[in-house]
């Protein structure tokens, strides 16, 4: 499955270049698939995921662990020439640092760029639109077991996830309930036993006028709990539905 970011949220870039990882990992140029060779695939993976500039040393040992220094640096430079060759020169290097090259667009930081604005306060209205394309990028990398691969992508995940549900309680403020509650819901489906995504949820149901909804969302929401964990929902999430009762009297 490829994902693709919407337009609006890529900047624009000095060569064209974008780098997708959520789906990929792969390259488009000028819009083309560029398949990334398989010897250079986690040397261009570990360098974006580790930040700006990534010590050679650094690379050359986490990523080839079995062997000597020796060995693990002539790895690392045999990785170097497999993406030149496939026409991706994608990392500056110099006898001590690896970084990726000025004017390459990673998906992965565009859209926990879009999620800053969102848990920051900063968003535009743009950003509200993403939602459908960004909520299949919860899961980073799947299929990769590496430790700083898992590391990162649950920053990403959780990163992403506070965003949405942000979406879902914006929306809501400007009365698109529908929406609001799709957004909630990506949630959900990625995190079912997330409470804070079930109260927006329960929100955006109740700000539509949708008691019944709400209702239905919260007993199937502690229904899983009870049967998941042997837990009820917190005091908060209780009293919103609490809230919802006719009163007597």
């Amino acid at each position: 499955m490829s994902v693709v970011l919407p337009h609006t949220l890529i900047p624009r870039s000095v060569h064209g270049v974008v780098v997708h990882l959520f789906a990929g990992p792969y390259v488009t140029v000028d819009g083309r698939r560029v398949e990334i060779p398989e010897g250079g695939k986690r040397l261009l993976v570990f360098v974006i995921l580790n930040g700006t500039r990534v010590e050679r040393r650094l690379a050359a040992s986490t990523l080839w662990p079995d062997g000597d220094d020796v060995r693990a640096a002539g790895n690392l430079r045999s990785a170097l020439w497999r993406l030149r060759g496939a026409g991706l020169d994608l990392l500056e290097c110099d006898k001590g640092s690896l970084r990726l090259r000025g004017g390459t667009v990673v998906d992965v930081v565009v859209a926990c760029e879009w999620a800053g604005r969102l848990i920051d306060g900063t968003a535009g209205a743009r950003d509200l639109d993403a939602t459908d394309v960004l909520a299949d990028m919860v899961d980073l990398m799947p299929g990769w077991y590496d430790d700083w691969v898992i590391f990162e992508r649950e920053r990403v995940r959780q990163r992403l996830l506070h965003a949405l549900e942000e979406v879902s309680r914006r929306l809501v403020r400007e009365g698109r309930h529908a929406a609001a509650i799709d957004a909630a819901m990506c949630v959900i489906a990625a995190d079912p036993l997330r409470e804070s995504a079930v109260r927006a949820l329960l929100e955006a149901h109740l700000a539509e006028g949708n008691i019944n909804e709400a209702r239905r969302a919260y007993r199937n929401f502690a229904h899983a709990l009870s049967a998941e964990l042997g837990v009820m929902p917190i005091r908060r999430l209780r009293a919103l539905v609490a809230s919802t009762a006719p009163r007597t009297g």
